[in-house]
């Protein structure tokens, strides 16, 4: 039997269980939270499902069947965006996407290094599933997602401001945020355009 971990507000106490219910596979993990919360973070993943420990499988059954259009329209939407598209991606269109971003990466980090007083160290470019960027703040390496070249220009700008922000901070934490409110005052809607 699991063990359950006593912990602070939003904590999980206890590991995720896989759950089947009407045909929806759920992966299901038990918070100190209010509320059921949802969401489905790829076309063929399970819906994760997150809730407190009195909520009962009734509840939760009740729950999904519910939300069952919403989660077909979820669905339905990610099996059609630019990330499920790159799951079945040929290795020429990933060097058709790595030609793109490195061509269009270097001029946006020479724009923004003087704007934001920072300097870049190598540039790198990745297809990655699950990262649309990363940086090394102590050699200022950057690495771009090479799928970004599926989104709109100004998706892969917020992401170059969103990694030379953390030449200056290292975390996500409010200073992180000040930054980028600083630097790109509509980072958060850019950033909602890559979900």
């Amino acid at each position: 039997m699991a063990r359950r971990r006593r912990t602070g507000q939003g904590a999980v106490v206890s590991p995720a269980q896989e759950l089947v219910i009407d045909g929806v596979r759920v992966q299901l993990t038990r918070k100190r939270i209010r509320g059921v919360h949802m969401r489905l973070a790829e076309a063929g993943a399970a819906l994760r499902i997150s809730a407190p420990p009195e909520v009962s499988r009734a509840e939760l059954e009740q729950f999904v069947r519910q939300h069952k259009t919403w989660i077909e329209q979820q669905r339905a939407e990610l099996a059609t965006s630019p990330m499920a598209r790159a799951e079945t991606a040929t290795p020429d269109e990933v060097a058709a996407w790595r030609e793109v971003v490195s061509a269009c990466v270097p001029p946006l980090v020479e724009a923004w290094e003087p704007i934001m007083g920072v300097k870049a160290g190598k540039l790198a470019y990745r297809n990655m599933k699950s990262r649309w960027g990363s940086c090394q703040p102590a050699t200022g390496r950057i690495c771009i997602n090479v799928r970004l070249a599926l989104y709109p220009p100004e998706c892969l700008e917020y992401v170059v401001v969103h990694e030379l922000c953390h030449l200056l901070e290292r975390g996500h934490g409010p200073k992180f945020h000040a930054l980028m409110d600083r630097f790109m005052p509509d980072w958060k809607e850019r950033r909602a355009r890559l979900r």
